[in-house]
């Protein structure tokens, strides 16, 4: 297995590029500033006194505080004037005061450079046997999907710090119900839901066996199939609570860009398509809807073969990375819809009776825009773990991208490099190539290291791994998305 190739070196050079261009080009910082995104401007005191009919005072609260005054009344005006927010395109200088604008910045560009490197693995396979190489670009892929999760998990107890509690508790509410969920799909049968998940144990318990007894080690490890099934229902109650609050803001993100675009149908019918797009992802894996209706589709008394096994993992793959790409697309709309948020809030204020301080009013405005990039990481968030992990399916799964019929592959079976024989220190002679020789013995084993966990990590166990990783991110999005609908259109309105 060769270490240091070309994907190695195009992997230094793409970190290089990415670590000295953030500061000048980003595409993160391109998406909020490039001048298609209108955010609302807070008025100002002054503003509201001259729209309440009343002159502003001369003595604010600032000079009252240094005159030591002891009346603190703030400001306030009707909820009913005449308001007009003032819209402007948002700049690179308006970004640098948006909240977690550094973790998107880092997490989108990342996510960026990473399809990059993998899209460049992808054609340097297909020109170049590399069989025997490290695959780079399932490794940014891997990490791309862990740096997601860490910023998620950021946004998570960001809620869980609140004073009120009512977040924390939906977020324990949504990882309760995911462990019960996933605890109830993971004893499903293959035969309903093709994960893969008990062949690819299978046949890690199996390696792992013929493995230790190589080393002289006893099979005596108290890991059982459950306990790893009960670790995956962990992991995917972790995932569930990751998910709630971006499920329930796209939801809302949802209705209100649908709202917005009114009199444009087809971005409104794309705009459903997307909201759909993870009950797609759900049936794909779903045997008797998917798989088994289009290898043998029912035509009358006989069935006809639309597609062979190998193609229908080929469009299911396509199906689920064109679905991610039609979401990333649609950002621009619903983070605008976002921030009309500010304008519907005054539009509601007018409506309503009474008084308001007038920084009430310049709080509100301001804060929907400060949390735009917490916005737009929930909604991009779980897209970035469904693509990445599909790719990830494709790349360890040894899966194809070509729609044709293939000669089916075959599992390779446990095959362990032969360990190197040790030097003893006596017999070694004073060359000028011993340093030299060291390293070469030093990558030899570690190359055989690596070579003995593919050995037991087949790409059977890759293929029923990810594929359900891949699901239940669709699962937890569908759940969470589904609740916000329901919430924001009967519970809010009643």
């Amino acid at each position: 297995m060769a270490l240091m190739g070309v994907q190695l070196v195009v992997s230094l050079l793409v970190a290089s590029i990415m670590q000295r261009m953030a500061p000048h080009c980003s595409f993160a910082r391109w998406l909020l500033c490039n001048g298609s995104l209108f955010r609302f401007k807070h008025p100002s005191e002054g503003e509201l006194c001259a729209l309440a009919g009343k002159q502003m005072p001369k003595n604010t609260r600032r000079d009252r505080r240094q005159n030591g005054a002891s009346e603190n009344k703030p400001l306030t005006v009707p909820k009913d004037i005449d308001l007009h927010l003032e819209s402007a395109p948002i700049n690179a200088l308006d970004a640098l005061v948006l909240r977690f604008f550094l973790e998107y910045q880092w997490l989108i560009d990342f996510a960026l450079y990473s399809l990059g490197v993998y899209l460049f693995t992808e054609g340097y396979y297909c020109l170049v046997d590399a069989s025997k190489e490290v695959n780079i670009g399932a490794i940014w892929c891997l990490l791309t999907i862990l740096f997601t999760l860490r910023t998620l998990f950021t946004l998570m107890s960001h809620y869980f710090r609140s004073e009120e509690g009512g977040e924390r508790s939906v977020c324990l509410a949504f990882g309760f119900l995911s462990l019960l969920v996933a605890m109830l799909v993971l004893v499903v049968r293959e035969d309903y839901l093709e994960f893969g998940l008990e062949p690819g144990l299978a046949s890690v318990f199996d390696n792992l066996e013929v493995f230790l007894k190589r080393q002289g080690w006893e099979w005596s490890i108290p890991v059982t199939r459950l306990t790893v099934k009960l670790g995956l229902a962990a992991i995917c109650s972790f995932i569930g609570a990751l998910l709630a609050f971006p499920g329930l803001r796209l939801a809302q993100t949802h209705l209100d860009a649908l709202e917005l675009n009114a009199d444009r149908p087809m971005i409104q019918i794309l705009l459903h398509t997307s909201f759909l797009s993870p009950v797609v992802v759900l049936l794909m894996w779903v045997k008797p809807i998917a798989r088994d209706f289009l290898e043998n589709a029912p035509m009358g008394k006989t069935s006809v073969t639309l597609m062979s096994s190998t193609t229908f993992s080929s469009v299911r793959l396509w199906t689920v990375v064109c679905l991610c790409v039609l979401r990333l697309a649609l950002t621009r709309y619903h983070m605008q819809a976002y921030l009309n948020l500010a304008h519907k809030w005054v539009e509601q204020m007018k409506r309503e009776a009474g008084r308001i301080a007038a920084i009430d009013i310049q709080r509100k405005v301001t804060r929907v825009f400060c949390y735009l990039t917490v916005v737009t990481l929930q909604y991009m968030g779980p897209t970035l773990l469904m693509l990445f992990s599909t790719l990830l399916l494709k790349s360890l799964g040894d899966f194809s991208w070509g729609l044709l019929p293939e000669t089916p592959g075959v599992t390779p079976a446990l095959v362990l490099p032969p360990t190197p024989a040790p030097v003893l220190p006596g017999l070694e002679e004073e060359e000028p190539e011993e340093f030299e020789e060291d390293i070469q013995a030093t990558v030899a084993r570690f190359s055989g290291a690596l070579a003995a966990l593919q050995a037991v990590f087949t790409p059977l166990f890759y293929r029923g791994l990810f594929a359900f990783l891949t699901w239940w991110v669709a699962a937890c999005q569908v759940i969470s998305s589904l609740f916000g609908i329901y919430f924001h259109q009967y519970l809010m309105q009643s």
